[in-house]
């Protein structure tokens, strides 16, 4: 993935975590998170802050669903990194919908030295800008997600309470089970370097989806008849999962499609208005199975599940 020391761009193989002696994988954390809020240096005006993703980035794609249901695309304008890692990061085309629409960039990295001529850390997606104060503001998605949610709502075209304040405690909770259940257990099955690393973090996968199976017996939503942030958070996670994870992850326990609720959950989720567009199935297979040292060295990519995301179908 690579990182960034002083300012300047040092490329590496890793995955963007660090490999405990256990043979466990740990996310590395982020570093730039500031806040957007009224009354802050990092006020939320229309027009003054750039978002910068990428199709194929699970933590990206929850920000990039708040916008896109929230309706904060004219206030918020993005870009979208084309959809594989080089070695030189994330990386720009100099035109078509792959290219930096705020700088044009050849390189994220660049964005980030911009921002930051001293940054020190990973270069990830999504990113935060501030185009006034020409500085980095987040590259924690959690953190951009709530922002989105509150900070930037009088902005949005369809504005929705996706944290109202009397389930904040539920939804916080929530939403930390499934990061670490799910979100982020399905890389640490995925980038295991021992069988008992992987046994524990698989299990916890399946362990999760089971859980949140039986919550969806008697509610529309995670936390009941209104769509809220956990179901932001959770969705990214569903939409990867039989087209990836499943298999280049090796969560080959039970796929989506066997779960009912989830399955069906899953869909109605894609056809809210807007969703269907930021999902990129084929994106994500060739991404999840291009040529990897460890997980897929000869870089074949195995044909795609047949399945519908269709809420009518079976």
């Amino acid at each position: 993935m690579g990182r960034m020391i002083d300012g300047a761009w040092q490329a590496d193989d890793g995955p963007g975590g660090d490999v405990a002696t256990d043979g466990g994988w740990r996310r590395t954390p982020s570093v730039v998170r500031h806040q957007v809020a009224a009354g802050g240096p990092f006020p939320p005006e229309a027009g003054r802050y750039h978002l910068y993703v990428a199709w194929n980035c699970p933590w990206a794609h929850r920000v990039l669903l708040a916008r896109a249901i929230l309706g904060l695309e004219q206030a918020l304008p993005a870009s979208v990194a084309a959809p594989l890692r080089t070695d030189r990061g994330w990386v720009f085309d100099a035109s078509g919908p792959y290219r930096d629409r705020r700088f044009g960039a050849t390189a994220l990295h660049e964005v980030y030295a911009r921002g930051d001529p001293a940054y020190t850390g990973r270069v990830t997606v999504p990113l935060l800008y501030d185009t006034v104060a020409d500085r980095l503001v987040s590259t924690e998605s959690a953190d951009i997600l709530r922002m989105l949610c509150t900070a930037f709502l009088p902005l949005a075209e369809h504005p929705q309470d996706l944290v109202p304040a009397a389930a904040l405690d539920e939804i916080d909770a929530l939403n930390a089970r499934i990061h670490a259940g799910l979100n982020n257990a399905v890389y640490r099955a995925g980038f295991a370097e021992t069988q008992a690393a992987y046994d524990e973090a698989v299990d916890t996968v399946f362990d999760t989806l089971d859980m949140l199976e039986a919550r969806l017996a008697d509610r529309r939503w995670l936390m009941g008849a209104a769509l809220t942030e956990p179901d932001l958070r959770l969705f990214p996670t569903l939409a990867r999962f039989d087209v990836a994870y499943h298999l280049a992850f090796r969560c080959s326990r039970r796929r989506l499609v066997d779960y009912p609720k989830l399955w069906r959950y899953a869909r109605r989720f894609h056809a809210l208005p807007g969703v269907a567009g930021t999902v990129h199935f084929d994106i994500y297979r060739k991404g999840y199975f291009s040529a990897s040292a460890k997980r897929n060295p000869l870089g074949i990519v195995p044909v795609a599940p047949d399945i519908s995301w269709d809420l009518a179908a079976p």
